[in-house]
Parts: structure tokens; sequence; C-alpha cells
């Protein structure tokens, strides 16, 4: 039996086939469920089915999507069926009486949610049972794990997540699909069991980047940014070296990728900040844990009920002294102007997504540690998937930018570029 079940499927194409009448919502569902029945035993990417998917595709006549299938990641309410959250803490929850805000705004844009995908617990660290449909034998990474895994491996062209250290980009770069974070604060976290309240951020899954952007113009009404895709950007390429975390394949990666874009006619300076933003990096896991012991109080109090990285993360901070936190907070704010004004001179900063490909073995999720600074931020991100390792397995990187409009067209122009 292979180890690979990757399959992406192409949002753009399914939309352009709905709007133009090639195919129907109902036919969309029926393969979207074909694809999970005949992929589902070896990806593990779900928890639980939405039975009442198929009257919405049926009653679905308005929204740019116009009837996507969507995944939902098991933090996030969807009405009629339990949030758990990957906890035995949420073992008996009931249905979820109402859909969270930003699976209504979804819902508006015309996506049809499937079920609810695996997190990881309470989105941290403690693995669900999701394989990498790049290859089954490694890590998806977390914690939005299910919704990667089910848009790599075709099951559907469109998933949530949400981030609040690595959770949406490291997935997509193992998996091999793109992503988008967006700006902290974009939308109402609202019926989302979060961990930190000032970097908690939704996130969104698609095949490509392209697909990326089609589905945040129809979620906002925006114009679709890869439409203005075409003018070669000014690039701050971001190596981490301070961080001492970049493989050497990941390292070589994006030196490949660096020289394409040049010969593609970008302009691409070395990144100024390397050591503010390994300052901010530091700053991130004291903003969560400090965070994180208390919006997530009631299960500290039954932390033995936890895994370990769990409860050693609400421990920590419940100790941290509020000085540390605030001290941390203004470095924070201090490195976000800074960076603000470096953003005028370049459209966007380019980097490594994760330390190099998914590492092998299921118990651990990987390392969030190139995502931390940007989350920290609170910028929005763009993995873009399409470079590969020796052994064929995805090499993200990821784009950052003042606004999701300017990443998503600085990500369009790098895919194109490096996909020729």
């Amino acid at each position: 039996m292979s180890d690979t079940v990757r399959q992406p499927w192409s949002l753009s194409e399914l939309v352009a086939d709905l709007r133009s009448g090639r195919t129907t919502p109902e036919a969309a569902l029926r393969r979207s469920r074909d694809r999970i029945a005949g992929t589902e035993e070896r990806v593990r990417a779900w928890v639980a089915f939405d039975e009442s998917a198929a009257d919405s595709a049926a009653a679905v006549r308005t929204g740019a999507l116009g009837g996507v299938p969507m995944g939902v990641k098991d933090i996030i309410d969807l009405a009629g069926l339990p949030t758990r959250c990957g906890s035995v803490l949420r073992a008996d929850a009931g249905p979820a009486e109402r859909d969270a805000p930003v699976v209504e705004a979804w819902r508006a844009a015309g996506a049809i949610p499937v079920g609810k995908t695996v997190t990881t617990e309470f989105a941290f660290f403690a693995p669900g049972p999701t394989r990498n449909p790049a290859n089954l034998r490694h890590t998806p990474g977390g914690s939005s794990s299910g919704s990667a895994a089910a848009v790599a491996s075709g099951q559907v062209p469109l998933a949530i997540g949400s981030q609040t250290a690595g959770s949406v980009t490291r997935p997509a770069a193992y998996c091999g699909v793109a992503s988008l974070v967006l700006r902290h604060g974009h939308l109402s976290t609202d019926g989302v069991a979060g961990l930190s309240p000032s970097l908690d951020a939704h996130g969104v899954y698609a095949a490509g980047v392209a697909d990326v952007s089609l589905a945040w113009a129809a979620l906002t009404g925006e114009p679709d940014p890869a439409r203005d895709a075409h003018t070669t950007p000014r690039i701050a390429l971001w190596n981490a070296a301070p961080l001492a975390a970049v493989s050497d394949e990941m390292g070589a990666a994006l030196a490949s990728a660096e020289a394409r874009l040049t010969d593609r006619g970008a302009t691409i300076d070395a990144f100024p900040l390397e050591a503010l933003i390994a300052e901010v990096t530091t700053a991130h896991p004291v903003v969560m844990a400090y965070e994180a012991a208390r919006e997530r109080s009631a299960e500290l109090e039954r932390a033995d009920q936890l895994s370990a990285p769990l409860a050693g993360l609400l421990r920590t901070g419940a100790d941290t002294p509020e000085s540390d936190y605030r001290a941390a907070c203004r470095l924070v704010a201090a490195a976000r102007t800074e960076l603000g004004a470096l953003l005028t001179q370049y459209d966007a900063v380019l980097g490594p997504a994760a330390p190099g490909a998914a590492p092998q073995g299921l118990d651990a999720t990987g390392d969030p540690v190139l995502s931390r600074p940007w989350q920290a931020l609170g910028l929005p991100t763009v993995a873009v998937p399409g470079l590969r390792n020796a052994a064929g397995l995805p090499l993200g990187l990821q784009v950052i930018a003042g606004s999701e409009a300017a990443a998503l067209r600085a990500a369009v122009w790098v895919e194109r570029s490096l996909n020729g």
C-alpha cells in the first residue's frame, strides 16, 4: 500500500464548475463523501460528520463559493455537533446550539460544512490520530492537523483552522498545501475554544495560494488579490539564522527559491530585523502561557486529566509574574511598530514556514518556532507549497505582509514563479 494519499482538490476549478453549471453542490458533496470513504481509514482527519450537509447542498443559492464542501476544526462550534477539542474533558460535550460567527461567515459565502476535523488537545501539542497525506508515516503537524490533511488528501477543497503559535502554517507546510492566517482580530473568535486571546487567529486551507486567495475574497467580499498578482514584488528575505532552527535542506530550498525569484525579476534584500524577530520569538511563549492559564483555568483545575505538555503550559502560565507578561507585550508592541515601518519599503517578508519537512512518526507535531514571531505580531501569513526535499516531502515557505491582500498578492506571485 502506498505511503501517500496526497491529491489536493482545486477550489478554483470547483468554483468555476459550480458557477458555470458544469457541476452542482450536490455533486461536489458526493465527491467529497466518496473521497472521504476511500481515504479516511488511512488519513483519519475527521471526528464527526454533519448529516444536514446534504440539505444545505440542496438549498444553497447564494454566496461566491456556491456550495463548496468545507471542514471545520473541532475547537470551532458547528451547530448540531459537539465541540470536543481533542480532549477527554470534552468527551461528553453536547451538540453546539449554533454556529460560531466564523462558520456563519463561511456559510454566507456559500461553503457547506461537511463535519468536524481533528485537532490536537485544546489546540496545543498532544497529537490526534491524523496522518500526513504526503507520507502517512509522518506527522501532519498541529494543531489544525485534520483540516490540513483533509485538504491535502482531496477530501474537501476548503477547510478552516486556528493558529495561536504555528497551528495553521506548520500543517500546511508539512502536508504540502496553502494556508492563510488572518490578522488577529479580523474576525470574531466567539464560539472558538481558544488558548490565548491576544494570539488566537483564524486560518483557512486550500490546495494552492490562488485557491486560498479566492476563498478569502469570497469570505470578505473584497477583490481577489490573485487577479492583481502580476507586479514583481519587493521582498525582504528572512532566513531565521539567529533562531538556529532551520534545517540544511530547508536552508538550501530557501536559497534556491531566492535565486529563482530573482531570475523572475523580484527585488530581494536580506531581512534587516533578524535580531528583533528573535526577541519576539522568545516573548511569544510568555504571552501564550500567561493568557492560556487564564483562558483555560477550568482545565487547569483538572490538570491531572490533561497531557503533560498542556498541563505544563497552564502551570507555567499560572506561575508567570504579571510583570513578565507585561514586558513581553511591550516588546511585541514596539517590534510591531518597527516592522510596520519596514513593510512600507517592502511588499512582503519571505521565509521558511517550518524548520524542515514533516518529521517521521505520529507522537509529536513538530516545532512551531518559525511561526511564533509573526503570530505574536498579529500579521497575516500565507504558506506557499511547491518545494520538496530529496525524499519528496513538502517544504513550505511563508509570506508575511501588513494585510491579507498584500500577503496573498505576493504569495500568489511567489507560487507561480516557483512552479513555472
